[in-house]
């Protein structure tokens, strides 16, 4: 029952949050300013379920503090992307195929394509921080230490694999080209690799309760959605139409999980 109050209390929240942002959108004309609520929101329902809750004090802590420091390293990211890169294309393109095959203005578009989706997406990924703070017991353990270095790793994969990848679009000489090194010679996307390995270990602190053994559909989900839907699949049909090496880097690259490329 307290599981129950505290997710329908988040969700309250985060459809709040959602709706205020959307009145925003509504105004630029532009809903890019979701990823980064994406990475921030999370952070929302972890600080909303600590205070809610009761539950052990050194894994509420635990998974609010990777939590954190998780989404504002992502969100601010993100921000500052958005700020020097503009408008998100592939959102873009998405509202105004909306608009042709659908007459829907921007205000329905976005708020059926984008923040309805996002939402329940976002509360069902978050689900290890809210659910593993739920029990009183038992303490952190080793499965919950695993958890936090598992974590820890993820956090500092993605950190890396944005800072390469943001480096490397700075540079005009490698316009057109491929970007084959540091993380990116072992992955093709160490930046989801290393977020879909934080939630991991996120879940992991979580399990080791009984409520946030639940909380398994949350790293399945986003898993899931980086590898099959809107992570891998939109970025590598873009850049396969765009830059005539991605074709042979595929053929020698890992997709998702780090291994020595082949030849």
């Amino acid at each position: 029952m307290i599981a129950l109050t505290l997710l329908a209390a988040n969700a309250v929240l985060l459809v709040a949050l959602f709706g205020l942002l959307w009145l925003i959108c509504l105004e630029t004309r532009d809903v890019t300013p979701i990823d980064s609520v994406w990475a921030l929101g999370m952070v929302l329902l972890g600080a909303a379920s600590f205070v809610q809750t009761d539950g052990d004090p050194g894994r509420k802590a635990l998974l609010l503090g990777l939590c954190a420091l998780w989404g504002v390293r992502l969100g601010l990211y993100l921000l500052w992307r958005w700020r020097r890169h503009g408008p998100d294309a592939r959102y873009q393109k998405m509202l105004a195929r909306a608009k042709v095959a659908k007459g829907w203005g921007f205000g329905m578009a976005s708020l059926l394509l984008v923040f309805a989706i996002q939402a329940p997406l976002l509360f069902i990924v978050c689900l290890p921080v809210q659910l593993g703070m739920v029990d009183a017991g038992p303490p952190v353990g080793a499965i919950g230490v695993a958890g936090a270095i598992v974590a820890l790793i993820g956090i500092a994969f993605e950190s890396v694999g944005d800072w390469q990848l943001a480096r490397f679009r700075r540079d005009p000489a490698r316009a057109g080209t491929v970007l084959d090194t540091g993380l990116w010679r072992y992955t093709r996307h160490p930046n989801y690799f290393g977020d879909a390995l934080t939630w991991w270990g996120l879940y992991l602190i979580a399990a080791e309760s009984w409520t946030g053994l639940w909380a398994l559909p949350g790293p399945v989900l986003l898993t899931w959605t980086l590898m099959k839907w809107s992570g891998v699949p939109t970025i590598e049909g873009r850049l396969k139409r765009r830059k005539p090496g991605y074709e042979a880097y595929v053929r020698r690259t890992s997709g998702f999980v780090p291994w020595w490329p082949k030849g």
